[in-house]
């Protein structure tokens, strides 16, 4: 027999294997899911626009709190919400909350001109204003620290966290919004939650 026809049975047998390799891999188990998102709500968005739980119906959305004058992780936090943003631009199914807990200085025009100077779109990313105990409230909820603080810088204590909402209102992850290698990780859970039925 020629010694080209004796290879090609096992060419053959290695493309089969090699094909076959990503079928065996092993699929990431689903996501976790943490708690659900069940208060009500209704705040004032950066142009003015109220903002509910039908804001994000069917819409996946990543939620955090920040106030505008914030001394410490509040502009780290933005900057990687950003390139949150900035991923899912173009997908219409993610969408971004930002509550602020300084609500008495954070009014609506306040955050219109935070916004401005993030050069983002209140469509898909609402910065939200409201009374306190509504705002505090939801922080709780959603299972992240917020407090009054007269010694602390700016006079406010608040998680870092961004925390990961699907479209059924689960709570399905927290991350650590002033960490780059987590929000990283952010940005996949929400390709991943996207492909769920």
């Amino acid at each position: 027999m020629h010694p080209r026809n004796t290879l090609q049975p096992s060419l053959l047998l290695m493309l089969c294997l090699l094909l076959a390799l990503p079928a065996c891999r092993r699929q990431p188990p689903p996501l976790p899911i943490l708690g659900s998102v069940q208060l009500d709500f209704a705040l004032q968005d950066q142009d003015g626009q109220t903002v509910t739980p039908a804001t994000f119906q069917d819409s996946i959305y990543v939620t955090d709190f920040f106030f505008t004058t914030c001394p410490t992780i509040c502009p780290i936090m933005k900057s990687q919400m950003v390139r949150v943003y900035e991923a899912f631009r173009n997908q219409p199914r993610v969408l971004l909350l930002s509550h602020t807990i300084d609500p008495e200085h954070d009014t609506v025009s306040v955050l219109q001109s935070y916004a401005q100077g993030l050069e983002i779109d209140a469509s898909r990313w609402h910065l939200v204003t409201g009374p306190k105990r509504a705002i505090y409230g939801l922080a709780k909820h959603y299972m992240l620290g917020v407090v009054e603080s007269p010694q602390a810088p700016g006079g406010y204590l608040h998680s870092g966290s961004f925390c990961l909402i699907d479209r059924h209102r689960r709570i399905r992850g927290y991350y650590d919004g002033t960490d780059g290698a987590e929000v990283d990780r952010l940005i996949a859970d929400i390709r991943r939650l996207l492909e769920e039925p």
